[in-house]
């Protein structure tokens, strides 16, 4: 079995076929798909996707590219929604420095008030750290918060440490796939496989196979061949390591495994 850590399988790309595409995954022997939330107003449809799909399972939070459109009392929101369903975690949420014209101090006060609500409820996160992994270890160590996936990681491999010394897993998906996404590629042949876990970021981030196109997590298997080859050991292992990792980081996995 692989696990997707990282699926919008709620996205409007995925309206005209989403059965078709849950199925693929499934029959591609992806046996769990998590999917986060982006903004308080889509925390129903995540929901509802879990009721149509049993595989998958929910993180709730909002993305740090959506907080412009979102609104201080969207956190009392996302309190009670953490507080009455079971979450596996709150996600997706963190910092985005790539994108210039959001705000960030804004971004800084929605995800500190997320991490806040993680503690609460003593869940893990989901973390977005794009062009801001610097500053996510800072709010991190402050707050200490009980860890979680650092999605799409692409940073340094001190900053990797430092992100396994707070007992976060990193994400790895289609970006490994490119012959030229080399520092990437070193950290995922290089890192310790304990601190690896896989997603696709579907419908984003595609691999080199499907570049320019829509992801699905019926790739996954795929890139867990790739990650495979790269570090030189089988399928199986890889497979194995890599949902162990999923559920220490998602321990709401194994309760519902």
């Amino acid at each position: 079995m692989l696990i997707d850590t990282h699926c919008h399988l709620d996205a409007a790309e995925f309206d005209t076929d989403r059965d078709a595409v849950y199925a693929a995954a499934i029959a591609a022997g992806v046996g769990r798909i998590v999917i986060p939330s982006v903004t308080a107003n889509g925390l129903n449809e995540v929901k509802n996707t879990l009721v149509r799909y049993p595989a998958c399972r929910a993180a709730y939070g909002i993305h740090p590219l959506y907080v412009a459109q979102g609104r201080e009392s969207d956190i009392s929101h996302l309190q009670r929604w953490l507080a009455t369903e079971t979450p596996l975690a709150v996600g997706e949420i963190g910092l985005d420095h790539f994108v210039k014209n959001i705000d960030p101090v804004r971004q800084e006060w929605f995800f500190v008030e997320q991490i806040k609500l993680a503690i609460t409820f003593d869940l893990p996160l989901i973390l977005h750290v794009r062009g801001a992994i610097d500053a996510i270890l800072k709010q991190l160590r402050r707050y200490k918060p009980r860890g979680g996936i650092a999605h799409a990681f692409n940073g340094s491999r001190q900053q990797a440490d430092e992100f396994i010394k707070l007992g976060f897993k990193l994400g790895f998906g289609g970006t490994i796939t490119y012959s030229g996404s080399t520092r990437i590629r070193e950290l995922a042949t290089t890192l310790p496989i304990e601190a690896i876990v896989l997603e696709t970021d579907a419908p984003d981030m595609p691999p080199a196979w499907r570049k320019g196109g829509r992801n699905s997590p019926a790739e996954l298997p795929e890139i867990a061949r790739i990650l495979a080859e790269l570090r030189q050991q089988s399928l199986a292992e890889i497979s194995a390591a890599t949902c162990r990792n999923a559920i220490a980081a998602l321990p709401g996995l194994k309760e519902s495994a």
